[in-house]
Parts: C-alpha cells; structure tokens; sequence
C-alpha cells in the first residue's frame, strides 16, 4: 500500500497546510535568488518540530521555481571530504537542470542544495575515527565555508535549532536566516484530512477526522499516517472506528521517545523526552535493546550503546531484587543519555520494530501456565516451597515420566495432572508414549476397584457368619 505521506505530499507551496507567515519568509528569501542576486544570508535555516511542513515546503519551493535539488540527508555521510565533494561542488559549479536543459544562475538556473536533519551532524574528537565512512567529522566547519562561497541557494532543515548552532556552529547563526515552523492548527490538519479522504473515495465522519487532528498535536504527517491505518480495507469511517488509534497512540509516543534517543546527541533533551514519556521504564528498556542494532550500524556505537543498555538493566534488577529504588534514576540516565552519546556518527531513518522478547512471551503464555501448574503440584508431595529446588527437579521429573510409564502412572494419579500437563511433561517428541500412560492409569483403576470391592465382600461374608453363629448359641429361654 502506497504511503499517503508521499503520496499527497504537497507538490507546490500552496499545497502546504498552516506556517503562512514562515511560508512567506521563505518565499522573500528565494526570491532573492531567483532574481539573480545573492541575497546578505546565503542559506536559510528551517527549524520546527517534525510533521510542521519543513521538508515539504523546501520540495515545493524548488518545484515552484524549477530549481533543481541536491539533497543529502542523515543516511549519507556527511564529513567534511563529503560536503565538499557534494554540498560545495554543487554550490559553485553551474549544473543542468532536470530536462537537460542549461540555465545560467543569474538567468535564473538555480539548484536548491537541502541538508535534511543538519542538528544531527556531531563533530568527533577522535582523529582516529576520522576515514570512517559514517563519520561527521568536520561537517559543520565544511557547511560553514560552504555558505561562505555558495553561489547556489541553501537550506538546512532540523528539529533542534540550538543542537545544530552550538559549539562549532555558533557562526551558523549570522551566516543563515532562521525560519520558525510551528505546530499546524488543527483546522487546517482537518482540511487536509477531507481533502484525502475525498481523492479516496472515503466518507468520513468529521467527528473522526477532527479527533485525529487533536490527536495529532500540530503533526500533520502523523495525521495523515492515523487517517491512512484507519482506512486500511474499508470505505467509511464512524466515531467508533477512532478505537482502533488508542493502542497506536501509545505505540507513536514510544516511536518518538525512540528517535530523540537514537537521533540527538544532546544528554539534557534525551533525558527528559524518557521523563516526561508516561510509559514503564523496562517496557523503553525493551523497546531500545530491541531496536539498537537497527539504528547504531557502527560496531563500536554499537558496543557503547548495549553497554549502557546492559548497566541500566543491572540498576534495574537491584530496583526489583532489593527495592532500592533511588538507582531508577541512574538506570533511566543509562538507557538514555547513555546511550544517545555513545554514537559518534549519525545515521539515516530508522524503521523500529515491537520487542521480539514480548512477542515470545505472549506465545508462549500457555505453557508458561501449564509449566507453574506442574511446579504448584509436585510441589506438595515432595514438600518443597524452594522454586529453585523445584526447577533443578523438574529435568529429572520429566525423564522419569517420559520413559517409565508405571512412574507416570503413578504420579498422574497422585497429582491430580490434567491431560495437557501431561502433554507438557512428555513434550511434543514423546508423546507418542500416551496411549500406553492412559492403558497403564486403566489398569491400575481397575485393580483399584478389586481392591475396593474385596474387603467389603468379605465384610459382607463375615458378618453372616456372626449372625448364624448367634443364632445358634442357647438362649436363656430355650431352658
């Protein structure tokens, strides 16, 4: 299925819901440039939460301008070599246009260069790390001197303005004009919606659209993925319907706790996003251990990250063992400051996936209760409490009663096992033993009732004897 965030994704700057005033600057800016003039600020900095239009709006100036785009974004590296050989050639150079065709820039043939999520660009210290492939090293300085010289119209879109203007990028700050974007009202978000749902052939009621735009907190993207999973193999849409988004309202808040761990390099911001997050900490604990291995693709981010991972894990488990629980705190910190600065590189959009270990838990429940139901009842008989004692004896248990039928009689009668417990015992490679248990346990039923029936026949029998016996002793009238 086609994602409707590309797929609608606005082709023209009039397309673009909300940020008129912002849309506006960007537009006076551009204008500069397209007049063949370079402007006093050479490039423009975009900065705003994700989902406010950012991206879109670059896209759609270069189409409304017929520029061409030089995009490099967090997937690509972007070291100093790289800028250079891509960001500063295309700045400088004059280039052909999408058709083949060939403008001069102060003609108006400009190429737009776009640096997508430029406040995750971190500048290492470790000169050794510096040939990496992934590596940072020395980005902001090439984009510094890039804007410097740049005879082509530049854009550096981020999330966090201040993580992309500090330490080596103060001087970003008088080199580009900032443009704020801010949250979408709304009412422009339900605007949107409507105007999807009519390409699709969709009736909605607005009550659904106007919840999924509160929903949305001013992120029209996330609107527009809640509309698409609600529409998944149906036509309309009811107030009832708008159920289905509880689970996955807070499955996103987990995404996007994910993405400020995994994507910033600041320790204060990816604190507080696990803080202000109303989701259990071992649950996020699970959730970055799963999801770790997908985003850090360096080896030794990766071996940095799960070692934080580990030592909160550790916090954790004394929290649970001890109930100490002044070291929450420090296990918190671990699974997310520490692993947010145990990166040295930046990485590209991440596709993150539910904890593996949750999904095994939940098929293998019902075993889980089979195996605590034999555990209670042998147990009993054998007088202990211990379940460390009662896990050492269970191997030995099972052994017994897969291969000795006569003792899994036995133990089938005096603990009470239902049929499934007995399943579970035997395991799926012995089972073929269970009709000779079910012939053995026949067997002794039966010998049971002989055993029962016996003695009252025999009580039976002895009390007629008796009762002849007195009937032939004197009595005191028979004199």
């Amino acid at each position: 299925m086609e994602d409707w965030t590309e797929k609608y994704r606005p082709k023209t700057l009039r397309g673009i819901v909300g940020n008129e005033r912002a849309l506006s600057v960007l537009r006076s800016w551009a204008g500069r440039w397209n007049q063949g003039k370079i402007p006093e600020k050479r490039a423009a900095i975009l900065s705003g939460k994700p989902g406010t239009g950012k991206t879109s709006s670059a896209l759609a100036l270069a189409a409304d301008l017929g520029w061409t785009v030089l995009e490099l974004n967090a997937s690509d590296a972007r070291n100093e070599t790289t800028i250079k050989r891509v960001a500063t050639a295309g700045a400088i150079n004059e280039t052909f246009n999408i058709s083949g065709g060939f403008t001069l820039s102060r003609k108006g043939g400009r190429k737009l260069i776009i640096l997508d999520e430029a406040d995750n660009l971190y500048e290492k210290l470790d000169r050794s790390e510096a040939d990496s492939s992934l590596g940072d090293r020395g980005g902001k300085k090439a984009i510094i001197d890039t804007i410097k010289i740049t005879k082509q119209p530049i854009i550096l879109i981020v999330n966090d303005l201040y993580a992309l203007t500090k330490g080596g990028g103060e001087m970003l700050k008088n080199l580009c004009i900032v443009i704020q974007f801010y949250e979408v009202n709304p009412f422009h978000i339900v605007e949107l919606l409507k105007r999807i749902c009519r390409e699709e052939d969709i009736v909605a009621d607005m009550r659904v659209l106007k919840t999924i735009a509160d929903r949305s907190k001013g992120d029209a993207r996330s609107a527009v993925n809640d509309l698409q999973s609600l529409c998944l193999n149906r036509k309309q849409l009811s107030i009832e319907d708008i159920d289905v988004l509880g689970y996955r309202d807070h499955e996103t808040i987990i995404f996007d706790a994910l993405r400020e761990v995994f994507k910033t390099k600041n320790l204060q911001i990816s604190r507080d996003c696990l803080r202000n997050t109303d989701i259990q900490p071992e649950m996020l604990l699970l959730w970055i251990s799963e999801n770790l291995p997908r985003e850090y693709l360096d080896i030794d981010d990766f071996v940095r990250g799960y070692d934080a991972v580990s030592k909160a894990d550790v916090f954790f488990g004394r929290v649970n063992k001890k109930r100490t629980y002044e070291l929450w705190s420090y296990a918190c910190d671990l699974m997310s400051g520490g692993v947010s600065v145990a990166k040295t590189h930046s990485y590209g959009n991440t596709r993150y996936s539910f904890p593996s270990w949750i999904k095994e838990m939940k098929n293998s429940q019902s075993t889980r209760i089979l195996r605590e139901g034999v555990v209670k009842k042998i147990s009993k008989p054998t007088h202990t409490s211990d379940r460390k004692t009662i896990d050492a004896i269970l191997p030995y248990f099972q052994s017994l009663f897969r291969n000795n039928s006569q003792f899994a009689c036995k133990m089938i009668k005096v603990m009470d096992f239902s049929e499934n417990e007995v399943k579970y015992l035997l395991g799926e490679k012995y089972l073929h033993r269970m009709k000779d248990i079910v012939q053995c346990a026949e067997k002794i039923d039966e010998k049971q009732r002989e055993i029962q029936v016996e003695p009252v026949e025999k009580k039976g029998k002895q009390k007629e004897k008796e009762q002849d016996n007195d009937l032939k002793q004197p009595s005191i009238f028979d004199f």
